[in-house]
């Protein structure tokens, strides 16, 4: 094209004049220029006449007055509108000198779209091919109930501290709640992950499919230290999602989540990963993949997706001081979700490795002090008596600088390494020790956790959901009877419902006494319906009527 200008077929040159200090007129070509111009510096043109091809120019975009000195119009190809089978073609009036070179690149209208892709990602076919693999988890239980209430006297009354002290004990008020979040089908017959705060003290589990089919979901396992937890829906041939690789992940790159946000179901939000190994306060055992993505009360238990449509992670936890999106969201990663969803399905439960130490970051001052080079590696701070660790001779003030090999940048890495290692494994330490290194082999201890409600005391027919254990021998002594069982923890139940609390001591059952947890069982067997259980409440002993029909 010649600096007097090119005119497409159908194409009309209109001259705009405008004035430095004003933004140009609307619906003209140098307004267009004014908008675009802090962010583009190739414009492309489409012509009629040369179907198919484009021209791409660099122009230079000036605040000064661009009104012209001649008659002379620049073939300066700014921006391109093209319609179904016509073109428009707009030229900016210029100074000649104001034009610098041009280049001249003749490419596809494919390669176009496929450069457009790149820098403006399409999310559309994730959404068609992953989605009906995403689901809606509804949860429903109760709670407890503040028994704060119950107390007719102020705070600070010596009456009200005699009234905690001498009222009588009373059925414990539960409060019905229910919850919302998403989840994700794994495996075809029914396999679900989500997260352990979605469906945790839950009664009743609900999973939706996009297809509007709804299944009571059974738990099968419950992990609180990653919060992942696994569900089993009774169908099969059912649609799954695409696993990816969190060791692939880079930072800054495109990902997307599907959920249902505040109960707006198969809602798509998408963003860019942050940052990767994030370690956040109490979940020192999950590598987080921080993002920017919007996740909000509901997103949590769902995927998050690259431009692969791979699942990468499970959207956990935001970071907020509303309760809403700020810009601050955490995702598990797929990998550590996957092995806590296997050791739940095949064991009920998941093992840990364990040192028995507890660490600190290195900063630059402490590296300094102990004579060494960086600051990297993890500062033991303290070793526990009788522990792995202690074994091998580790001592406060060592830094482990690699775990079976694996470089320790930040103290943080350490315990993800430590727990994803098998109980009663070899493991080879390098440690910082006194001014050198050195190594430390010893054996990998199991990090002992709370593991998924389980019934001590259930029959084949009936629960009472507590979890029991026969007394120790200073308990007998303190509680003055041999016979009992102690209530370790209640879950939602019958007898959770009845007022049984942890730390109660169950003397019989309808009369008879209760020495093991077998003979609790063998009662419960008899009468099916209605029991009286005696229990012992610190000085008090009293009968609890508890309804298991």
């Amino acid at each position: 094209m010649s600096g007097k200008g090119h005119k497409c077929p159908g194409a009309h040159a209109v001259r705009h004049r405008y004035h430095p200090g004003e933004p140009p007129s609307p619906c003209t070509e140098l307004f267009i220029l004014w908008q675009l111009k802090t962010y583009l510096n190739h414009r492309v043109a489409i012509c009629p006449a040369m179907p198919g091809q484009f021209i791409w120019r660099k122009v230079h975009i000036m605040e000064k007055d661009t009104r012209p000195t001649s008659k002379t119009w620049l073939g300066g190809l700014v921006l391109v509108a093209a319609g179904a089978g016509a073109g428009y073609l707009f030229h900016a009036s210029s100074q000649a000198n104001a034009l610098p070179a041009q280049t001249t690149v003749t490419t596809s209208v494919a390669s176009l779209h496929n450069a457009a892709s790149m820098l403006l990602p399409d999310f559309t076919k994730i959404v068609a091919e992953q989605g009906p693999a995403v689901v809606n988890v509804s949860v429903s239980g109760t709670v407890k109930a503040s028994d704060t209430d119950n107390n007719p006297f102020a705070d600070g009354d010596p009456f009200g501290e005699l009234f905690k002290r001498f009222q009588l004990p009373s059925p414990e008020q539960r409060t019905p709640v229910h919850g919302l979040g998403s989840g994700f089908i794994v495996k075809d017959n029914g396999i679900v992950l989500t997260n352990a705060h979605v469906v945790a003290d839950a009664d009743e589990v609900i999973v939706k499919l996009t297809d509007k089919r709804e299944f009571k979901a059974k738990v099968l396992g419950v992990d609180k230290l990653s919060d992942v937890a696994v569900l089993k829906i009774p169908a099969t041939h059912l649609p799954t999602v695409k696993l990816g690789d969190t060791a692939n992940v880079r930072t800054g790159e495109w990902v997307a989540a599907i959920g249902a946000p505040f109960g707006f179901e198969n809602s798509v939000t998408a963003g860019i990963v942050s940052a990767k190994s994030r370690s956040l306060p109490d979940e020192g055992y999950v590598p987080f993949l921080q993002t920017d993505v919007a996740i909000n009360p509901g997103n949590s238990g769902g995927p998050l997706f690259n431009l692969n449509g791979e699942v990468i992670g499970i959207n956990s936890q935001i970071y907020s001081r509303s309760g809403g999106y700020q810009g601050l969201s955490f995702a598990i990663p797929i990998d550590v979700a996957m092995k806590v969803e296997q050791q739940l399905v095949n064991t009920g439960k998941v093992s840990r490795g364990k040192l028995g130490v507890t660490i600190q970051p290195v900063t630059q001052e402490l590296a300094k002090s102990f004579g060494l080079p960086a600051p990297e590696g993890a500062l033991v701070r303290s070793v526990e008596k009788d522990s792995p660790a202690e074994r091998a001779g580790l001592e406060a003030g060592d830094i482990i600088l690699k775990f079976n090999g694996s470089k320790i940048d930040q103290s943080e890495q350490l315990p993800v390494l430590v727990a994803g290692t098998a109980p009663n494994s070899s493991a080879t330490l390098s440690v910082w020790h006194q001014g050198k290194e050195k190594q430390l082999t010893l054996k990998v201890g199991e990090l002992k956790t709370q593991t998924a409600a389980a019934e001590a005391a259930p029959t084949s027919k009936l629960k009472l959901g507590l979890m029991l254990r026969p007394l120790s021998p200073q308990e007998s002594k303190e509680a003055g009877t041999r016979d009992g069982l102690v209530v370790e923890d209640v879950t939602n139940g019958p007898a959770a419902r009845a007022g049984i609390t942890p730390g109660d001591i169950i003397l019989s059952v309808n009369g008879v006494k209760t020495a093991s947890v077998d003979d609790l069982k063998a009662e419960m067997d008899k009468r099916k319906g209605h029991l009286a259980l005696q229990i012992k409440r610190g000085e008090e002993v009293l009968f609890v009527p508890v309804n298991v029909g």
